[in-house]
């Protein structure tokens, strides 16, 4: 349940650090490294989210 808990935090998009925190790891490298599995799709969604932003603001101008 722990590890299923902390991997949808970061698929939900929290705040690493946060997680890290919620989990009570002492560092959040030991985060980001027990839970890098869900990191690839995390970058997917990122360029997602940014060419829509960068989208949206073109048009505004």
């Amino acid at each position: 349940m722990r590890h299923t808990h902390a991997t949808l935090l970061l698929l939900l998009g929290e705040n690493p650090k946060v997680v890290c925190g919620r989990l009570g790891h002492a560092d959040i490298s030991i985060t980001l490294g027990t839970y890098s599995h869900v990191l690839p799709s995390m970058q997917e969604n990122l360029a997602k989210n940014f060419d829509a932003a960068l989208k949206n603001a073109s048009q505004r101008s």
